[in-house]
C-alpha cells in the first residue's frame, strides 16, 4: 500500500461492519441505477470500491448467473463484510492497479468512488483499460451533490470534481465520453461510454 491509500483504509476501516446500517434504504437505489447500465445476460461487470458489496446483488440480477460480478475493494474489513452479500468474486485491489487483462469487462460499477480516488484521471484510464470499446461506466451516488454536500455540512460548488462540466472533461481525458448525468436529490448517475 502507498501513502495515498492511508486515509482510505482509516476512513472506510472502522466504519465496515455499521456501515449497511447507517444506509437501510439504498437497495431500491443500486438496483435501479444497475439496470441502466445497458448490461446483458453473460456480460462481466466490476464493483470497483464494492466496499460491503451493496451493488453486487444488484449487478448479479442484470448479468445473471452466466455473467461475471467482480468486486474490488482496498480495505479487508469492507470486503469481509461484502462476503455476506454473496453475489460475486470479491478482490482485494487498488483501482488504479486491477489485476484484470485489457478489454476483459463489459462495464465498471463505481458507487461513491470518485471522490476516494487518488488520482482520478489516472484512475478512470484504468477503468478504460479494462473495459472493452463501448462498454460502460458508471459513477453512481444514491444520493445527489447538494444532499450529499449537505450532510458533510458543505456547500455544493462548481470545483466539485462530480460537478458535470469538471466530470465530463476528466472523462474525456482518460478514454471516457460522458453519455448521460443525471444529478438530483434521490440520485446522482453519470454514465460514460469507453472510446476505442
Amino acid at each position: 500500500m502507498t501513502d495515498d491509500h492511508t486515509h482510505v483504509l482509516d476512513f472506510f476501516t472502522p466504519r465496515a461492519a455499521r456501515w449497511d446500517s447507517r444506509f437501510p434504504d439504498d437497495g431500491p437505489a443500486y438496483a435501479a441505477a444497475a439496470g441502466l447500465l445497458g448490461l446483458r445476460p453473460g456480460d462481466a461487470v466490476l464493483d470497483a470500491g464494492c466496499g460491503t458489496g451493496r451493488a453486487l446483488p444488484a449487478l448479479r440480477a442484470v448479468v445473471g448467473p452466466r455473467g461475471t460480478v467482480l468486486g474490488a475493494d482496498l480495505t479487508p474489513a469492507m470486503l469481509e463484510a461484502a462476503v455476506r452479500a454473496g453475489s460475486g468474486t470479491l478482490i482485494r485491489a487498488d483501482v488504479a492497479r486491477l489485476p484484470l487483462r485489457d478489454g476483459a469487462l463489459d462495464a465498471v460499477f463505481g458507487a461513491g468512488l470518485i471522490s476516494h480516488l487518488a488520482r482520478p484521471e489516472a484512475d478512470t484510464a484504468e477503468f478504460a483499460r479494462v473495459v472493452r470499446p463501448g462498454g460502460v461506466l458508471a459513477l453512481f451516488h444514491p444520493i445527489g451533490r447538494a444532499a450529499l454536500a449537505a450532510r458533510h455540512g458543505r456547500a455544493v460548488t462548481d470545483d466539485d470534481l462530480r460537478a458535470e462540466p469538471r466530470l465530463r472533461a476528466l472523462l474525456a481525458g482518460s478514454g471516457w465520453r460522458l453519455d448521460s448525468y443525471t444529478d438530483e436529490e434521490d440520485r446522482f448517475l453519470a454514465l460514460a461510454v469507453r472510446q476505442p
